[in-house]
């Protein structure tokens, strides 16, 4: 990492960082401004209920954002094909993943600063460390310009978020026995499984067979390459576990019901 920077950086980074501070703070506010008018139950939240409720939904928002252009970046454009460009993958980059990149910064702390003002009330020592973890590996890669790919595969994860924000949402409303609640805990189940289970496995497997590419960059961007996915994907497996007890423990319940019903 040589630490020089240009003149779109100098001006795209605390942009795009600051961006993502507006961000959460426009819809916090949106969010408080709608539900209040709109949903006749967000009256009778609690005043802590009411800043989770718009917490989560800044939240929500910036993890269709960074899903979505993570996904185009790895996925549609050719910028990380083997196929079309000579460069290694370790050194791609682009001004897209760039200020996706601050934007998610500025998120991340304004979440993590949200976290620890009410603490443990929006997240526990987890959360701290998951957001700590989350904006080391996201601030290295953009000050170093290396592993623009496998931060964005990472960052795709964001993808679960709204389905686990939707099933807290639902929870709080007293709506945990519509059908709702089961679809989204279903596709809480399936969606964790590819984006944080499956795609880790990916992630380390394309990793594995590039070992060469990520030992040739500074030597605290490899060890950090190597130690934070792995520190995640232990958290995404102890999360993991908690869903399927969950998903279990809704069907049952379901299940009795149903035959509670038909007894009667």
């Amino acid at each position: 990492m040589d630490g020089s920077f240009g003149p779109q950086e100098r001006i795209l980074w605390p942009a795009s960082v600051l961006a993502g501070v507006v961000m959460c703070g426009v819809a916090y506010e949106m969010t408080r401004k709608v539900s209040s008018r709109c949903f006749k139950g967000y009256s009778r939240l609690s005043h802590m209920q009411k800043v989770e409720w718009n917490n989560r939904a800044f939240s929500t928002f910036h993890a269709l954002v960074a899903a979505a252009i993570s996904f185009y970046l790895v996925v549609i454009s050719d910028l990380f094909n083997e196929d079309v460009n000579n460069g290694v993958i370790i050194d791609r980059k682009s001004w897209l993943s760039d200020a996706m990149f601050g934007v998610s910064i500025g998120y991340f702390l304004i979440d993590l600063a949200m976290i620890l003002w009410y603490f443990p009330s929006l997240g526990g020592k987890e959360y701290l460390l998951h957001h700590g973890l989350s904006m080391y590996a996201i601030g290295l890669a953009l000050l170093s310009g290396k592993a623009h790919m496998y931060i964005l595969m990472v960052l795709f994860t964001e993808v679960t978020t709204p389905f686990v924000n939707l099933r807290w949402y639902l929870d709080v409303s007293g709506q945990k026995n519509c059908n709702l609640y089961l679809y989204n805990g279903v596709a809480l189940f399936v969606g964790w499984l590819v984006a944080r289970i499956i795609l880790f496995v990916y992630l380390f497997a394309h990793l594995y067979f590039r070992y060469d590419q990520a030992r040739s960059i500074f030597t605290l961007g490899f060890y950090s390459l190597v130690a934070v996915p792995s520190a995640v994907s232990v958290m995404n497996v102890f999360w993991f576990w908690k869903i399927l007890k969950g998903m279990v423990k809704t069907l049952s319940t379901r299940r009795k019901h149903s035959e509670n019903g038909k007894t009667n």
